[in-house]
């Protein structure tokens, strides 16, 4: 009794080369375009579809912010005294950051733009609001997207107002 042809797999499902080839297909990769206040993830097709093939939109803007440290005491070893530290400012670039936790995969949110030839599901990190606001400063064409509870939020363009 034999187990039949060692091929059987590969004649069995031919949806399977199918399924392989598209892995493979580097617009089908997904992308994640951080703004200040947020992420959203999609595709690299749809990405370039809404956005251009300029990778201009994967490179996050900073905010310059600016801390102010008051005069505080600072005790080094314990039973030593404390020495007086004098308040002092600095500055530095906050870049646009991710969650890391295990919760953190955003929100699943349906877009539509120009051309895009139907709604196409996208994942957002941190609130719709700022996502409309990069949006608005980004999208050469006109776009709107759809959270999961059904608000809808657009269409928004860049430099329109």
């Amino acid at each position: 009794m034999g187990r039949g042809s060692t091929n059987q797999f590969k004649t069995a499902n031919p949806c399977l080369s199918l399924l392989s080839a598209m892995a493979k297909d580097p617009d089908a990769q997904l992308v994640t375009i951080n703004y200040t206040g947020g992420y959203i993830e999609m595709p690299v097709g749809n990405a370039k579809s809404l956005f251009g093939d300029s990778p201009e939109i994967l490179r996050p803007e900073g905010v310059e912010k600016t801390v102010g440290v008051r005069t505080h005491p600072r005790v080094r070893i314990i039973g030593e005294p404390a020495k007086q530290i004098e308040s002092y400012t600095y500055s530095y670039t906050q870049w646009p950051t991710q969650a890391g936790s295990q919760n953190s995969g955003g929100e699943a949110i349906s877009m539509t733009w120009e051309g895009s030839e139907g709604s196409w599901t996208a994942r957002m990190g941190g609130s719709a609001w700022e996502l409309g606001t990069f949006l608005n400063t980004k999208s050469p064409k006109a776009v709107t997207f759809k959270t999961h509870n059904g608000t809808s939020y657009g269409p928004f363009i860049k430099g329109a107002s």
